[in-house]
């Protein structure tokens, strides 16, 4: 994928077919199962679980690509957008709103992709050079992909691997508030090329503190679905309350009635999670319904479906375009969700299948031996391993899908505190985006330049070993205290 630029599908397909040769020539396919079926029974279940996660998995993404494709034709889109750039005449503080709030709000919203190729345009109009506004897009939003699409990523990742995900969504959120300053500084030096003024930095603490507190705090109350989206929104409506008083612009444009309509699928939501998540005569019985499934051998599979995040993405969509008379744009909008949503499920099904071959064979359990040798080194190097996998796929919720079990494994042979170094391999899919050859490659698309991706890899890697390195020091430090 890095050098050919080939597809995730084709190199999916090409890492499955040497998973299933070693797993036929120097692994078992049924030790995974405590070699109690035989290859057919295990073929199935894997199968079984490949085709399930990916449903579940599927059942977020629709009605995230569907909500966009909602704002895109109401005009939302354009007319949050440009209410955003009527708040300042800075540079940097415009930076701050597209690249950081915006970038952010979108990630939790939509996620794969759209951040950068909404944000990147709109920068490029502001008079950013292209390459430039490319990686300010980039940078922007990557502390909020381990939360994005509705907590897809994190979802995903305690759905393969059985730990609770509130658990893991805390720690992965307080290493992104950990290191956000990295890519924060990053991105207001970028922004203008000049020396960095007392003032930069105080709005760039200020911007930092406006998402990161309600982030962290929807990860520890809620979970993952609402960490970016509920974070951007919460931060944004803060920060532009600071920039009024602090930096009134005139003639700047006021909220309407239209904005809070534009609003609305996001609010209804935010809404619905928190009800949902936060009302105990509310979650239990709606968490209580629940479809399962198990075949010999182990293999097994549940869906909640009146407390999937996937339900309150479709309710909220179908809400708020009724109750904002946009009723008539919902079957265009998830017609065309569903077009794009093939080439999505055919890369899932591909590297579904390479993660739960290599789990059921013991594939993982010998990676995990050899990574255990690092002994106390081995927290530094887990989020590179998150970076990894989204350098190669173009997808956080791919590299969890690849890692997770891996991370899980390692940890266990080293004693580490298990949802601890998940949230490290979530972190680093998260922080990986910004240096991922697809997200690059995309983004240069959406301002039309090619042949740049070298330039902006140069520019995006190193607030990406920095912030990796910083969360690994982190780690270390942590597990050193008595």
């Amino acid at each position: 994928m890095a050098a050919l630029g080939r597809s995730a599908v084709v190199a999916g397909a090409a890492g499955l077919g040497v998973a299933l040769l070693l797993a036929a020539t120097s692994f078992d396919l049924t030790s995974g199962s405590g070699g109690a079926v035989t290859v057919p029974l295990a073929a199935r279940g894997i199968g079984a679980e490949v085709l399930h996660s990916t449903a579940t998995i599927l059942w977020i993404i629709l009605p995230a690509l569907a909500i966009y494709e909602l704002q895109r034709r109401s005009g939302a889109i354009d007319r949050i957008r440009d209410l955003l750039t009527g708040l300042s005449k800075d540079r940097r503080i415009l930076v701050l709103l597209i690249a950081w709030f915006f970038g952010l709000f979108m990630e939790g919203a939509a996620g794969f992709g759209t951040p950068v190729a909404l944000g990147a345009p709109l920068l490029v109009g502001l008079g950013i050079p292209p390459v430039r506004a490319v990686v300010l897009a980039l940078l922007g939003h990557a502390s909020g992909v381990s939360f994005g699409a509705a907590g897809t990523p994190l979802l995903t990742q305690a759905a393969i691997t059985g730990v609770p995900v509130g658990e893991i969504a805390l720690f992965a959120a307080l290493l992104h508030a950990a290191t956000g300053g990295v890519l924060l500084l990053a991105l207001l030096w970028l922004a203008d090329g000049r020396a960095l003024s007392r003032g930069d930095l105080g709005w760039g603490l200020a911007a930092a503190a406006c998402f990161f507190i309600p982030s962290v705090a929807l990860a520890a109350l809620t979970g993952p679905e609402l960490a970016t989206l509920g974070g951007a929104l919460l931060g944004c409506g803060t920060f532009v309350l600071l920039l009024r008083r602090l930096r009134p612009v005139a003639g700047a444009e006021r909220p309407r009635r239209a904005h809070l309509a534009d609003l609305a699928p996001y609010l209804l939501i935010l809404a619905l999670v928190l009800i949902t998540r936060m009302i105990p005569a509310l979650q239990e019985p709606l968490s209580a319904a629940a479809l399962r499934w198990t075949l010999p051998g182990g293999f097994s599979g549940s869906f909640q479906p009146l407390y999937h995040p996937g339900t309150m993405l479709a309710a909220g969509l179908i809400a708020g375009a009724l109750l904002t008379g946009r009723g008539a744009l919902l079957l265009p909008s998830v017609a065309a969700a569903l077009r794009q949503l093939l080439p999505v499920a055919l890369a899932l099904v591909i590297m579904l299948a390479l993660a739960r071959v290599m789990v059921h064979s013991g594939m993982v359990v010998t990676l995990a031996a050899a990574a255990a040798r690092t002994g106390e080194v081995w927290p530094m190097l887990a989020p590179a391993v998150g970076v990894l996998g989204t350098f190669v796929t173009g997808s956080a919720t791919t590299s969890n899908i690849l890692f997770s079990e891996f991370q899980l494994s390692t940890a266990a042979v080293l004693a580490l505190p298990l949802p601890v170094m998940l949230a490290a391999q979530t972190f680093g899919a998260g922080i990986g985006n910004i240096v991922a050859p697809h997200n690059i490659i995309a983004g240069c698309a959406t301002v039309g330049i090619k042949g740049q991706e070298g330039r902006i890899l140069a520019l995006t890697l190193a607030p990406c070993a920095v912030a990796v390195l910083t969360a690994g020091l982190l780690l270390i430090a942590a597990f050193a205290l008595p």
